[in-house]
């Protein structure tokens, strides 16, 4: 193997990263989850399904003030510097880093075209369509990326208002809301995928500015942390509290489920960054066994996203059937796989250099094999 091709060394890793991905990626459990053991409209329609006892609602509640699209922002947050710190060791290195960047970004397009074939959910595609744009703004100023990035979110959730209006909820909203069996749309499915992909890029792309700025690192002192902790909560919280106030008043009509929407989009990228301060404050601690089992989750990012999938839809999808289980019930699963992936992946990290996902897609983007024992 060659130098250009080398792992990355442990004294080289950002823990602050490794640590932050380990929770985004436990988060996001608790928004497929849903999806892995409901009908499809009960992930935004909390009176759907799997509501019926006050603690399903207490969990469903809960989940879309604190976690709905908060873990995924992190995720793209994630994933956008992650793209800054292969770009730039690559070109360290010596390496054709667009190249050798977009060859390992199709690479993970088609491992998300795989993951969607057996879920909707995927998140991969998406991030992997957006990468070349990620690549063309990686040296802006972090200003220009900060800036960028919140347009697209605006993009967002204009497109949600703007289809409340025109939209007839009985019949246009179908799978997203009303009936699993109804297809949305077209004006819905464009809003929807508006919104997807403008909080996704516009995440990512701010998810590099904060790498360019040395935020994102943990480089900063605690006391910006802490201050970007009460901003990022303190305008995230109240307006993640406003959609779910709209959604509940409302009795979760389809007349107000799209401008319901729009409160926890604008949000999403405080909350998560409050969530990112909070995270730091904790790795700028002394290291404990606990965040060495959040950074193993984290450097096996790809391998647990992918396993989660896997075990929900064998024991969600594959042992119940929809409309059997309650947000309860899912939420005990969602932990058991919580103390499974914090159990496997340290002890698995501490024989092998890689995940098995991560060392297949290392493998593919240099097409040399590597050693994967330690």
């Amino acid at each position: 193997m060659t130098d250009t091709a080398a792992p990355i060394s442990q004294t080289e890793r950002i823990t602050n990263l490794d640590t932050i991905r380990g929770f985004a990626t436990l988060g996001i459990l608790v928004m497929n989850a849903i999806s892995f053991g409901l009908p499809r409209p009960a992930y935004f329609n909390i009176d759907y399904a799997g509501s019926d006892t006050w603690l399903d609602w207490t969990i469903g509640v809960a989940g879309e003030i604190f976690i709905d699209q908060k873990t995924m922002a992190m995720f793209s947050l994630l994933f956008g510097a992650g793209i800054v710190v292969f770009a730039d060791r690559a070109e360290a290195r010596g390496r054709r880093t667009v190249r050798l960047s977009l060859w390992r970004n199709l690479l993970l397009l088609l491992i998300g075209l795989i993951h969607t074939a057996f879920w909707f959910g995927d998140v991969l595609t998406l991030y992997a369509i957006c990468s070349p744009v990620l690549l063309v703004m990686r040296k802006r100023s972090a200003r220009t990326l900060f800036i960028t990035g919140g347009l697209c979110i605006a993009v967002s959730a204009v497109a949600m208002i703007i289809a409340q209006a025109v939209i007839e909820p009985s019949t246009d909203l179908g799978e997203y809301w009303v009936d699993e069996n109804v297809a949305m749309s077209a004006t819905v499915g464009v809003a929807f995928l508006l919104d997807f992909g403008g909080r996704a890029l516009g995440a990512m792309l701010i998810g590099v500015g904060l790498f360019r700025a040395e935020i994102i690192q943990g480089l900063k002192p605690a006391a910006f942390y802490h201050r970007m902790a009460r901003i990022g909560f303190g305008v995230g919280l109240p307006l993640s509290v406003l959609g779910a106030v709209i959604h509940m008043t409302n009795d979760w009509s389809g007349d107000v489920t799209l401008i319901g929407a729009v409160p926890n989009i604008v949000a999403t990228i405080p909350m998560a960054l409050g969530y990112i301060a909070v995270i730091t404050l904790w790795n700028q601690r002394s290291t404990t066994r606990l965040h060495e089992r959040f950074r193993a989750v984290g450097r096996m990012a790809l391998t647990n996203y992918l396993t989660q999938t896997i075990i929900g839809l064998l024991v969600l999808d594959g042992l119940f059937s929809f409309d059997t289980l309650s947000r309860t019930q899912i939420f005990i699963f969602i932990v058991a796989v919580w103390v499974l992936q914090l159990s496997w992946s340290e002890p698995w990290l501490n024989r092998f250099r890689f995940g098995p996902f991560e060392w297949l897609w290392r493998v593919a983007t240099y097409r040399k094999l590597q050693p994967i024992r330690r």
